[in-house]
């Protein structure tokens, strides 16, 4: 029997057009998909009622987005529905590459012993958002409406007119902010005379989701040209209640039309499953299809309209990067909307916003771009490199880093408006980083940094005697009372125990953040470092929150250090740089080419080091048929 989600229908929804003596909605949300629910929930938590539209009369069906991210989890217990989410979701820590039927890559996504969460979990797209229905229902200051969708808009100087279609006819709502969450095919982006701007990708893939009992485990699988369909590329992925996620590339000679038919799609999966010597019944429950798309807008924050999620921003399906951006466009949106509506900060805190989530899009491009130049290169060069890596990878496993998919991860706001500077050679988190949740203690009980923080502001002091804890308080209540209702804490480690502070047992945190005696961080809503400072630095916070500005000075790096050695990154430098020349070269000299090439790094070599490269390129490992299954 299918376990499949089916999820409810809702009847239309019922309400009057807004007349002009009515009150002004603070906050209309166009789209209840997670990131326009994530930023609905987020507002409310501060007070804020917000009224969502919503085209449809369910919430989506299929999978879609399903692999969640530590972050995103985190986000999730914040906004008040991380706790149903645990319930049902399948925890994952890595996952295997295969190149035909030879092992290429084993990665692990790290999972510590501080850590409070897996670093990620399976969970379809329908199962998440019917979550945040329900928690929304039971919100009194969130309104949903179903099958209410967007047809016009009217913007204003203080406020935006909203012509909406409904099963009773056009209606139409006045609200001082708009929040356009309405996807990729955004009906508020084209309303607004607005277009995407990037790159698309030549890579096509069919999606099906499968109910099939398999005891194969819970991890990524990928094969390059598998014996089952030579010259494509397959994903599998396992979701709660023996579903499976299978993703596979079309070639460019395929009509995608013939080839997303269900009878196309049975047979290639069926093809897939064999050759995995399967004998275990399976039934299709649902198919989409996929291209891979890196495109932004240039602004997110258009006066009184804001772009989050595909709304405003596409990156390509490798590394689970789409719905985990969304939800951190919706967690910083929150406060920081939240903080203007309030009057506790200038509307350029909104510029702020558009600012750090558009470079944390060109974070997960960098990222996720170099993931689909090898799960779909669209050149011939590119193609010719990610052939030879995967031949080489087999015996030579130092190759493997560069299948890597380099699954999501937070993002950094270091160029944000809002970081704070640093004095140079600082070490450890600096303003802009995500400040991850770990296992602490209070008071013997077991918790974990983000339920000590909670779902505001924290101010985190290290080493401080009574004077610097009573600095802390005072510090702390003068920031609370300038972003009311915004909670703000005080928390200390190894520090004087003073009223107003709550003091963390966490020997190991002070130096997981490179922090010394005397310091204090102020850590965001949404998770990120926004500054780190002495005591009596913090008097400054509130005045360049409320202007959307930090204090000027040096500037951080750019970006935090990669997680590389100093052989991956010459590994990498080698494939990127080898691929644009090949693309570069005249078709008919690219011999030519590759042999001079191998001429001149060969004269730099020893004879045995320059033969020994010579046998290792030469074995191209010929597919084991008699071994069928895959490595495990």
């Amino acid at each position: 029997m299918s376990t499949y989600y089916q999820p409810p229908k809702y009847p239309a929804s019922t309400f009057e057009s807004m007349m002009p003596s009515d009150e002004t909605l603070p906050v209309v949300v166009v789209g209840a998909g997670p990131v326009g629910m994530a930023t609905a929930l987020g507002l409310a938590q501060r007070g804020i009622p917000v009224t969502i539209i919503e085209a449809a009369d369910q919430v989506s069906f299929g999978s879609r987005a399903i692999c969640i991210s530590r972050h995103s989890l985190e986000a999730a217990a914040r906004l008040g529905f991380g706790a149903e989410l645990d319930k049902i979701v399948l925890p994952w820590a890595g996952g295997r590459s295969f190149y035909r039927d030879q092992q290429v890559l084993h990665f692990q996504m790290p999972q510590r012993d501080f850590d409070v969460r897996p670093p990620m979990i399976n969970v379809s797209q329908s199962e998440f958002e019917q979550i945040m229905v329900d928690t929304i229902e039971q919100n009194p200051l969130i309104t949903l409406y179903w099958q209410a969708s967007i047809a016009g808009i009217l913007r204003g100087d203080d406020e935006v007119t909203l012509e909406v279609d409904t099963a009773d006819g056009k209606r139409h709502l006045r609200a001082r902010y708009v929040v356009a969450a309405d996807g990729g095919r955004s009906r508020m982006r084209e309303l607004a005379g607005l277009r995407l701007q990037g790159t698309s990708y030549e890579g096509r893939y069919v999606i099906a989701d499968i109910h099939w009992e398999s005891a194969l485990p819970a991890e990524r699988m990928v094969w390059f040209d598998p014996p089952s369909n030579p010259g494509s590329t397959i994903i599998m992925h396992k979701q709660p209640g023996d579903i499976w996620r299978i993703d596979y590339q079309l070639d460019p000679s395929e009509d995608a039309e013939i080839e997303t038919q269900e009878d196309a799609i049975r047979a290639r999966i069926a093809k897939h499953l064999d050759w995995l010597q399967n004998d275990l019944p399976w039934t299709l429950e649902w198919k989409g299809f996929y291209s891979a798309r890196a495109l932004a807008l240039d602004e997110f924050a258009h006066d009184r309209i804001l772009f989050a999620g595909d709304a405003a921003h596409l990156v390509p399906i490798f590394g689970v990067r789409g719905l985990n951006s969304g939800m951190e466009d919706a967690e910083t949106l929150a406060w920081q909307l939240a903080a203007v509506i309030h009057g506790n900060a200038d509307a350029a805190l909104l510029q702020a916003y558009s600012s750090e989530r558009h470079n944390a899009w060109e974070q997960n491009v960098a990222n996720a771009g170099k993931s689909t130049l090898i799960m779909s290169p669209g050149s011939h060069g590119y193609r010719t490199t990610r052939d030879a890596v995967l031949a080489l990878a087999v015996g030579r496993p130092e190759f493997g880093h560069l299948i890597n998919p380099r699954q999501s991860s937070a993002t950094h706001a270091r160029l944000s408006p809002l970081t704070w500077p640093v004095a140079p050679g600082t070490e450890g988190v600096l303003p802009g980083d995500p400040v991850e949740d770990r296992r602490v203690r209070i008071g013997g009980a077991d918790t974990s940094l983000n339920v000590a923080r909670g779902t505001g502001f924290a101010v985190l002091g290290f080493g401080l005697d009574d004077a610097d804890s009573a600095a802390l308080v005072a510090a702390t209540t003068e920031l609370g009372a300038a972003l009311s209702p915004e909670s703000v804490r005080a928390l200390a480690v190894d520090s004087a125990e003073v009223d107003g502070v709550t003091v963390l047992d966490a020997a190991d945190l002070a130096d997981a953040l490179g922090a010394k005696a005397g310091d204090t961080f102020v850590i965001r809503p949404d998770g990120l470092l926004l500054c780190r400072v002495p005591v009596a630095g913090l008097s400054g916070v509130a005045d360049a929150l409320r202007s959307g500005a930090a204090p000027s000075g040096d500037a951080l790096p750019a970006r935090p250090a990669e997680q590389v050695t100093g052989d991956e990154q010459r590994r990498e430098n080698v494939w990127l740089g080898l691929s644009t020349a090949l693309d570069q070269v005249d078709e008919s000299d690219r011999e030519g080419f590759l042999t001079r090439l191998a001429l001149m790094l060969g004269s730099q070599v020893d004879h045995r080091q320059f033969e020994e490269a010579i046998a290792a390129a030469s074995d191209t490992s010929p597919v084991r048929v008699d071994e069928l299954a895959p490595q495990v």
